[in-house]
């Protein structure tokens, strides 16, 4: 048996867990064996039930009686009575109906959970339960929990690891010696035998900087290596044009910031180089990065270069080519629109403008990445929100240029800084952190469900004074099992109730392509007090009126949605106002609460990044996902070790390919993270 044989030659793997393992994208030994603990229970102090205080606790009982009742739709409580020789305490799960059957059989468990005041008693609350027969002695009772598969007992899983514990201990070093020794980590087997059989809490520690350094080390060498190959390409020559610049800039109806000016001027100089942009601008909302991309647009122009824009949505899409229409054409620059929206007659004619090169800038969704879409000399790529792309559709528009265009990829997504360094490492970044001049920061108030009829009152009292609300709901239609409201029910409701006497429209993403435009424009001119809307109008969408974003189940979204969805208003002078409303009275999440204290896009990402992990800021159209077991893109120590020994890698020539893991791993994340 070797780490590619196939989980039947496993003694104790029969042919219905390998199928169940494979579920699981669990195929091979070394799948299994690269299969770690998400976490780890210490069963090693065990407290007998006398002697139990408030806290984390270990007893060791058996369960004297259990009952599983329903409480409201789709919440049932299991409680139980556990008693050891000197005495009994209460334990209580939720939603795990199934420990019901597990302890009945009266055997003795361990248990362990918190033990804490709740609901008028004290109680040990979703307890881990594990059979003492079948703990392993010789780990001093570290129990490691692992991802569920389902249809398999972790204690199975337990029981067929031990089976590979010779070929754990004979696993081969994966980084160069060099760095293990001068960063002082344990070698790869000992990291992978101590996660899967720890003999103490405190070596697992050690196991998990080193595995975790050997993913950052792999993340940070592929996007190195990705930046010289990158260096290696020859790109259009587009030098800076100070007539034409200043041209821009001085017709303009307000006034830069110096962020944007900063960009500008970064995105200029990268184009009068040898080599093709590949630049991130990210802005907070309502930043003007639209502005920035508009200008650079122009010089582009100016030496008959062609600007390609790629936005994720028709309705993005739009309100970009409506904004660069009224920056540009003025200047002579022909702005073109390009969705699946144009059809017929005109999409034909807009292909022939787009080759002959009549238009200058083509503003569009993914119909821009068609084969039939041909360009006459195309300069510069625009990906706007690119996180929405995946790989290959990045690479179709660029492919659409003779050499390769400079690009820029856009984000209203503010990235944090370990991000930058690890999945944005061949980028060059531009920041805009300031908004425009006499904006307000938005007030942002959680309120309970239970408080309805005050906060609609503040909203009437904002659209008495000729202002525009938002109502965001997370679902299109009702769902019984659910209480997350739906869009259309509570348009339903508003519209023949508490707002009966306002004009109401209703948008989602169901609606055909000129059903939206249509509700959006009514909504833009005005002839609409509120929009109950679902999450399309999370980026791109500039009402200057609309000064109140009510947002319904707000703790079901993450916060950089929320604050993309707060964005929607706070965009024009007049004082904006953000409402999360809680499905539940309870007490508000930690990632309300950030979101009520901060109006920082910034500050948000990083909590996000802690609370969420990087698929909701980097997103998930990659070519795979970015698939960290150990390792926290938080920890910026790590990355800052991981990062310096990259580059000392790179820089000493020695040859990746020695290293056959390592760089198929590498290879793996060059990919994934790849954005030309």
């Amino acid at each position: 048996m070797n780490l590619d044989s196939k989980l039947e030659k496993i003694k104790g793997v029969g042919v219905k867990a390998s199928q169940q393992f494979a579920i699981s994208g669990i195929e091979t030994v070394s799948d299994l064996i690269n299969f770690l603990p998400r976490a780890y229970e210490d069963f090693s102090v065990i407290t007998p039930i006398l002697g139990v205080k408030p806290g984390k606790v270990t007893i060791k009982a058996r369960c004297e009686k259990i009952t599983t009742r329903p409480v409201r739709r789709g919440l049932r409580i299991t409680t139980a009575t556990l008693a050891d020789k000197n005495g009994k305490l209460q334990a209580v799960w939720f939603n795990q109906p199934y420990r019901e059957t597990q302890l009945k059989t009266g055997k003795e468990f361990y248990f362990s959970g918190v033990f804490e005041f709740n609901y008028n008693r004290y109680q040990l609350t979703n307890p881990s339960a594990e059979l003492v027969s079948d703990m392993p002695v010789q780990t001093d009772r570290i129990l490691p929990i692992y991802r569920s598969i389902k249809g398999l007992k972790s204690t199975l899983v337990r029981k067929i690891l031990s089976e590979l514990k010779p070929l754990i201990i004979m696993l081969p070093e994966t980084l160069p010696e060099k760095i293990v020794a001068s960063e002082k980590l344990v070698s790869r087997s000992d990291a992978v035998l101590t996660m899967h059989f720890p003999n103490k809490i405190e070596q697992v520690s050690k196991a998990k900087e080193r595995l975790a350094f050997e993913e950052l080390f792999q993340l940070l060498l592929a996007s190195q290596l990705n930046r010289m190959e990158n260096a290696k390409l020859k790109g259009w020559h587009i030098p800076f044009n100070l007539k034409v610049v200043s041209n821009f800039v001085t017709k303009l109806p307000f006034k830069l910031t110096t962020a944007q000016r900063i960009a500008a001027w970064e995105i200029i100089q990268d184009m009068e180089r040898k080599t093709p942009m590949n630049r991130l601008l990210q802005g907070d909302v309502g930043s003007g990065k639209t502005v920035v991309a508009g200008l650079v647009a122009c010089q582009v122009a100016h030496f008959g270069y062609q600007t390609a824009i790629m936005a994720p949505t028709e309705l993005l899409a739009n309100q970009h080519a409506e904004t660069l229409s009224k920056l540009l054409r003025p200047l002579g620059v022909s702005v073109g629109l390009l969705t699946g929206n144009v059809k017929g007659t005109s999409r034909k004619t807009l292909y022939n403008q787009i080759v002959n090169g009549k238009v200058d800038v083509v503003v569009g969704t993914h119909a821009l990445i068609q084969e039939t879409v041909k360009f006459h000399k195309l300069g510069f790529v625009v990906i706007d929100e690119q996180h929405r792309f995946g790989v290959e559709q990045r690479q179709q528009l660029l492919k659409k240029s003779e050499l390769m265009p400079h690009m820029l990829a856009m984000t209203a997504t503010p990235i944090p800084r370990s991000l930058m360094l690890t999945v944005y490492g061949e980028l060059d970044i531009s920041i805009l952190n300031e908004l425009p001049a006499g904006r307000k920061p938005i007030i942002t108030k959680i309120w309970s469900p239970n408080s309805r009829a005050q906060m609609y009152t503040a909203m009437d009292k904002e659209i008495s004074a000729g202002r525009q609300a938002y109502i965001i709901c997370s679902l299109i239609e009702d769902n019984p099992e659910n209480e997350i409201k739906s869009v259309k029910l509570e348009f339903t409701k508003l519209q023949n109730s508490i707002f009966k006497h306002r004009r109401i429209g209703l948008l989602h993403g169901k609606l055909k392509s000129d059903e939206k435009d249509a509700v959006m424009r009514e909504f833009s001119d005005g002839k609409l007090d509120i929009l109950v809307s679902t999450t399309v109008v999370e980026v791109g969408v500039d009402v200057a009126n609309a000064t109140v974003m009510l947002i319904e189940n707000a703790d079901r979204f993450g916060l950089s949605q929320l604050h993309q969805l707060r964005g929607r208003v706070g965009r024009s002078e007049q004082q904006s106002y953000c409402y999360l409303v809680t499905s539940t009275s309870a007490k508000p999440t930690k990632r309300l609460q950030e979101i009520e204290k901060s109006n920082d896009g910034f500050h948000l990402a990083e909590v996000d990044l802690e609370l969420r992990g990087p698929g909701e800021i980097y997103g998930r159209s990659q070519h795979g996902v970015l698939d960290l077991q150990i390792a926290t893109l938080a920890d910026t120590k790590l990355i800052a070790r991981a990062q310096r020994q990259a580059k000392v890698f790179v820089q000493s020539g020695e040859n990746l390919l020695q290293y056959k893991q390592l760089a198929a791993e590498v290879r793996y994340y060059q990919r994934l993270t790849t954005l030309n």
